[in-house]
């Protein structure tokens, strides 16, 4: 076994008698156990007793050429995952391993389901065919055949974690778990933990081996979502990973290897960063290997009706009738500046959604800082005369208005250069001069 199941993929770590086994089962996590029933030091019951007081989640396969009634009760008694006469043939052992490393995967695919709730509420698909978010998907699909490190860059609330999401459906990973976290979210004193699991009696609190993301991950994909939030200690352990595909337990001496793809997303600056000396650049140039950008709401506004129904499909499917959007609302919603992104539009079509009684929605049901009443009141003409280049234009005019004129500060708020600004501005002015 020492020599031919490390040949078969297995890790081995192979003790002289019980009492170095329980030893090492208090330093290191094992997905299985196999013992005999006679050893020096404790004997196999005594071995899988304490491993299920230490390490509970192991399972347990005994090996003996002297079995009895009393040791196949106590095996039960013990919760034995399966008992084997010797001789044995290896290819049997083999089949029980093989059971062994799919109740395994079948674990930790149980517990990725936790980390994506959020499918539960609405379809995970990314929404719009503007240019913008059509260079997007042709970045996805050109990457996400591949195993590379992706870095997913837009403002908050733009739909990064979609993009990532897209990136594993499309993948060949995409039957394993997807496992997004939060850099930010999480206290600094258990993100290690979080990530790469740890060992029982670690740290105080820590009452049982468990496994870290990474290991959740299995196969599949992980996404560290606010990369630049990850403290600098974790940075160089994130590098590690990335270059070795070996982590280590919290606690543990030893590493493992670990299939899983990483994709990040940040809406810092992360150059920036590393000139303040708040981002490891080497960790930059790592996880940069191919970068999506993701447009704001601003950048492509030509989306927002199809978003707009999209998220009132989402919001109205407990009701007894699907709500519908006025025009007039629609144009209310293409005049406001979006600086919460995707994110703002889907609240305020939630509290639309709420407050609207009758079938349809109009410019009074969306939320207070949405100026309907201002907007109802220019001479605009209405969503169905109205063009994509004027309903821009209407957006900058009205950006404009808000900055007293300062055309660096609305390019700003536009989210866009202020060279495209003058461009824009110049344009409709040969256009009305014409």
């Amino acid at each position: 076994m020492r020599t031919e199941l490390p040949r078969m993929g297995h890790e081995v770590t192979v003790c002289a008698d019980g009492l170095a086994a329980v030893d090492a089962l208090s330093q290191d996590a094992f997905d299985c156990l196999l013992v005999d029933l006679n050893m020096p030091g404790l004997t196999g019951i005594e071995v899988i007793e304490e491993a299920r007081k230490i390490s509970p989640k192991t399972d347990s396969i005994i090996l003996t050429g002297k079995g009895t009634f009393e040791s196949a009760i106590a095996s039960i008694r013990n919760h034995v995952y399966d008992y084997l006469m010797k001789p044995c043939k290896l290819v049997e052992l083999e089949n029980l391993l093989k059971r062994v490393a799919e109740k395994r995967d079948l674990q930790n695919e149980r517990r990725a389901l936790e980390y994506q709730v959020e499918r539960l509420q609405g379809s995970a698909r990314l929404i719009g065919d503007s240019a913008r978010m059509q260079r997007v998907n042709e970045l996805i699909t050109r990457v996400a055949s591949t195993n590379s490190t992706v870095l997913i860059l837009g403002e908050t609330g733009t739909g990064k974690e979609l993009v990532a999401r897209e990136l594993h459906d499309q993948s060949k990973r995409s039957a394993k778990p997807f496992v997004p976290i939060n850099c930010g979210a999480l206290p600094e004193h258990l993100i290690e933990s979080e990530l790469f699991g740890h060992r029982k009696g670690a740290f105080t609190g820590a009452d049982d081996h468990r496994k870290g993301l990474f290991e959740v991950a299995s196969g599949g994909t992980l996404f560290l979502d606010e990369i630049g939030e990850l403290p600098r200690a974790m940075q160089a352990k994130l590098l590690r990973f990335l270059e070795s595909g070996e982590i280590r337990r919290v606690g543990e001496n030893s590493s493992i290897i670990v299939d899983v793809r990483v994709l990040c997303a940040t809406h810092r600056n992360l150059p920036e960063m590393v000139a303040n000396d708040e981002f490891r650049e080497d960790l930059m140039f790592r996880i940069n290997t191919f970068e999506i950008e993701l447009p704001s709401l601003r950048e492509r506004i030509e989306d927002l009706p199809a978003l707009a129904e999209h998220l009132l499909g989402r919001f109205s499917s407990g009701a007894s009738a699907r709500k519908n959007i006025s025009p007039a609302a629609v144009e209310v919603l293409m005049g406001h500046s979006w600086p919460g992104n995707i994110r703002e539009l889907a609240n305020a079509i939630q509290h639309a959604t709420i407050l609207c009684d009758e079938e349809t929605i109009l410019p009074e049901h969306l939320p207070n800082n949405f100026d309907s009443r201002r907007m109802r009141n220019t001479n605009s003409p209405t969503l169905e005369a109205v063009s994509l280049r004027d309903l821009e234009m209407q957006a900058i005019d009205q950006a404009l208005e808000r900055n007293s004129g300062n055309k660096p500060k609305t390019a700003e708020e536009l989210g866009i250069s202020l060279k495209t600004l003058y461009n824009k501005l110049n344009h409709s002015i040969l256009k009305e001069s014409a």
